[in-house]
């Protein structure tokens, strides 16, 4: 008899469920049973799409904008990305060079499942997104991790790439800033990594962008096909509107590469969701055409709202974290809590049983450093009100202070 998971795609059947939304559904059901949790999970902003933005997706429903669109996107998003490549990022593009999509996860997951045949190889720094390794599964592949610690601020050297790259190699995945660890690369970093890649010209490169303008302390962001452009018609520079613009839910993510890599991304979403919203696409068109200074401020909010929790958690007994550079995230070491007691009596004996009893017995919800690659961790998301990370970190204090053994 065929069991239930002998049913199913064999590369799904081995695929995780996303740790991140896991947590999400345990907080969610705790809330449900009258439970009063602050939720440090997820990794979204935690305040309203600009009204312009807003609008403009009320009007596109008034006018008639709700139909198909072209399976790429519309033509003048592609041309406002096109123009934001090279107004931001200094690349000079085609508006047939880019790719519209639902979220940056759409754009990920085309360019891999377009690309990849079993055995061949993906190489992933670790501390990695959780979808990563997933997506990757997902197509056939197969991950190649790369430990990267805090001694090298949780980055990929040219040592680790290199030693990463066989002759199955398909793909390299660099995200700055990072999630889960906020660490961004210098343009000298990459540059770096750019000399170890020209060296192997059958490697594609996927550059996850995505939170490119929530970077701190004055430092200048800078992608691989950027600061290498020989590299250019291999890399895949992918972005969204997510991040910056406060606009998750509306699923819009984008990406530039060599033409014949964009094309076959287009023909697989042609097959698979025809396309992202049309609401959805006119609202991002008026975020990367409009005000920019909505950029500006939340950037200064999260910089303000990192120096404060990243202080608070390195108060706690057992937590160290160091200082991230960008995104919305704090990764802090919880290797001090290990093997110790809370006082309902459970043994922390990895970082998960952390994060459950954060959850259980303190009322905080966070996401086990083990679910990105790299334990003991947690991370946390501070894009959260003030008020709460203050109750949030003052929690976890407690929690810590109060362990034994």
């Amino acid at each position: 008899m065929i069991t239930e998971t002998g049913r199913l795609n064999r590369f799904l059947a081995a695929a995780r469920p996303s740790a991140t939304y896991k947590v999400i559904d345990r907080v969610a059901a705790r809330r449900a049973s009258g439970a009063a949790i602050i939720s440090l999970s997820a990794g979204e902003p935690d305040f309203d799409t600009p009204e312009h933005v807003q609008e403009a997706g009320i009007a596109a429903i008034r006018s008639g904008q709700t139909r198909y669109t072209q399976v790429a996107g519309l033509r003048a998003l592609r041309e406002a990305i096109a123009r934001k490549f090279a107004r931001e990022n200094g690349m000079e593009v085609e508006w047939q060079d880019t790719l519209v999509c639902n979220g940056g996860k759409q754009v990920i997951f085309n360019a891999l499942a377009a690309t990849l045949n079993e055995g061949d190889e993906v190489v992933i720094p670790a501390p990695y997104w959780v979808s990563y390794p997933e997506i990757v599964q997902l197509c056939g592949g197969t991950s190649v991790i790369v430990p990267c610690s805090g001694d090298t601020g949780f980055k990929l050297t040219p040592d680790g790439l290199q030693s990463a790259i066989t002759s199955k190699t398909r793909w390299v995945i660099l995200n700055s800033p990072s999630n889960p660890t906020g660490a961004v690369y210098s343009r000298s970093e990459l540059r770096a990594l750019a000399e170890v890649l020209l060296g192997h010209p059958d490697v594609l490169v996927l550059s996850d962008d995505i939170y490119e303008h929530l970077i701190f302390d004055g430092l200048q962001f800078t992608t691989i096909a950027q600061v290498e452009p020989r590299l250019r018609e291999r890399v895949l520079t992918m972005n969204g509107v997510s991040k910056a613009y406060a606009m998750t839910g509306w699923r819009i993510g984008y990406g530039t590469g060599p033409r014949w890599l964009i094309d076959a991304m287009e023909k697989l979403q042609g097959q698979q969701t025809s396309g992202a919203s049309s609401i959805s696409q006119h609202a991002a068109l008026a975020a990367l055409n409009g005000p920019q200074d909505f950029i500006l401020r939340s950037r200064s909010l999260f910089q303000r709202r990192r120096d404060r929790v990243v202080e608070e958690l390195n108060q706690a007994p057992g937590l160290e974290c160091l200082l991230p550079q960008g995104a919305f995230y704090a990764f802090a070491s919880c290797e001090g809590l290990i093997g110790k007691r809370t006082r309902a009596g459970t043994l922390l004996d990895d970082d998960e049983r952390v994060v459950n009893a954060l959850l259980d017995e303190a009322g905080v919800a966070t996401v086990h450093g083990s679910a990105f690659g790299l334990a003991p961790y947690l991370r946390i998301a501070y894009a959260l009100d003030d008020k709460s990370l203050v109750r949030a970190c003052g929690a976890i204090r407690n929690f810590c202070g109060g362990l034994e053994g």
